[in-house]
């Protein structure tokens, strides 16, 4: 995934740019960077791998090396950003957070042309320069982003950090978001909007899907205005959005709440308590508890300050190992008890198979896990989500290849719930890991949680529909 964070202010913003793009740290494990700029100067740039540290460790020390009223941040898991380019449209920065599917065909098309790359991330062309040699095929920028919406398949947002302040474009289909913020003095763009409040900005507008704004200290001009259609990511309140982010109007934790008081309402099962797995799964797990009517106990910790993302790593045994590690679980808390887990999804099942494995071993009598969206069936052509490189990595998919002989067979039957292949699937996963119920949300209540009409979600994932 990545996100990013640009202000525009009357006064030196390098301490907002710092603090603003630690905030979206979550979205990502792999690479930061920043890049400023200050009139008379010029541009500055920084770019780190976070692989082996924080945000905060590596940049705090070459703050002073920034200068200026201008600047974006990035968190990535894709290519080392931002790029700094001079062209004809002038010179500037970007920062992007995109998938792009046809990247190879694009970059060929471009070296036919006499473009040339000079970025290259592990023996790849950078994706983030191919946009911005895609944006100066246009005669401005809005004509050049436009270029881009047509060619790329998958998404891109941006930041685009200019010598006359920062133009933020979305992407053309809002699958992932961007806030604008406001100050005194200031205006900021963020993919997270808990970005925000400690910086003393209040949410101004949502970008809409392919909008294009120029953002000033002074003011916002709008280049572009919004597509009608609109599909965002679902998963985003599901799992990779921070509790306290507002997308569309559409708090987070709100969201995931509402989904497990909904769950907790119709689910007849009999437990002595609802526990969260941490940190997605806690707030689906308080609206459980209170739609049921039992407690709430934090049967598992997660140990935060040195566990990565179990989501994240590419390598299927660090995976596993930091799944493993990063929760702790409260034996004082389990012994003898009828548990109830809620988690956002189970993807590959990694984590799912030892923490299932240790409960039982710390004496828990019952465990039954509640999932916040429905299964996975698809891989997500439209976002980064995961390091996953196939759909076989999905449980789902193993799963459907052990009962039908063919991992792609009867894919709309078995997203159907409480269709016969449903009811089969979800069996079989239960058993796979020892639970004693397994229950997924269905697409409507999750769809009814977030509270935007169907046709603006994504929910590609769970169901394969596409606007496409």
């Amino acid at each position: 995934m990545g996100g990013f964070f640009g202000t525009v202010s009357q006064t030196e913003c390098v301490t907002d740019l710092f603090y603003g793009t630690d905030y979206n740290s979550h979205l990502g494990t792999k690479r930061a960077g920043m890049a400023t700029y200050a009139e008379g100067e010029g541009f500055a740039r920084t770019i780190h791998s976070l692989e082996s540290s924080y945000f905060r460790t590596k940049f705090e020390p070459e703050l002073k090396k920034f200068k200026g009223k201008a600047g974006i941040g990035v968190i990535s898991d894709t290519d080392p950003q931002p790029i700094l380019i001079n062209s004809h449209l002038g010179h500037f920065a970007i920062v992007t957070v995109a998938k792009i599917n046809n990247r190879e065909e694009l970059v060929q098309e471009l070296l036919e042309a006499n473009m040339h790359f000079s970025e290259m991330s592990m023996g790849k062309t950078n994706q983030t320069e191919l946009i911005a040699l895609l944006i100066i095929q246009g005669k401005t920028f809005v004509e050049g982003i436009e270029h881009v919406f047509k060619k790329i398949k998958g998404s891109c947002s941006m930041l685009i950090l200019t010598e006359d302040g920062i133009i933020v474009a979305r992407d053309q289909w809002g699958r992932t978001p961007i806030v604008i913020g406001k100050k005194d003095g200031a205006y900021a763009a963020t993919s997270e909007s808990s970005s925000f409040p400690n910086l003393d900005y209040k949410i101004d507008r949502f970008v809409g899907p392919g909008e294009i704004i120029r953002m000033r200290a002074d003011g916002l001009e709008q280049l572009r205005k919004p597509n009608d259609k609109m599909q965002i990511c679902s998963f985003l309140w599901v799992y990779y959005g921070f509790p306290a982010s507002c997308y569309e109007g559409k708090n987070v934790e709100e969201v995931r709440f509402n989904s497990g008081y909904k769950m907790g309402q119709t689910d007849e099962s009999e437990v002595d308590c609802a526990c969260g797995i941490p940190d997605s799964g806690v707030g689906m797990a308080l609206g459980y508890a209170e739609g049921k009517g039992v407690p709430y106990h934090r049967a598992i910790a997660k140990y935060t300050p040195t566990w990565p993302r179990s989501f994240t790593p590419s390598d299927q045994s660090m995976r596993s190992l930091v799944a493993k590690m990063k929760l702790i679980p409260n034996r004082a808390m389990l012994e003898g008890k009828r548990l109830l887990f809620c988690d956002d999804s189970i993807v590959r099942g990694t984590q799912l198979r030892d923490n299932v494995k240790v409960l039982y071993e710390y004496g828990v009598k019952e465990v039954h896990m509640r999932i916040a969206c429905p299964p996975l069936i698809y891989g997500c052509p439209f976002i980064g989500f995961t390091s996953s490189k196939s759909d076989m990595e999905l449980i789902t998919r193993r799963i459907i290849q052990e009962i039908e002989g063919d991992a792609n067979a009867k894919l709309d039957k078995y997203a159907t719930t409480d269709s016969p292949e449903y009811k089969e699937l979800v069996e079989r996963i239960r058993k796979q890991f020892g639970l004693t119920s397994l229950k997924f949300n269905t697409l409507e209540t999750l769809v009814e949680a977030i509270g935007l009409p169907k046709c603006k979600v994504c929910t590609h994932c769970f169901d394969g529909s596409s606007c496409f």
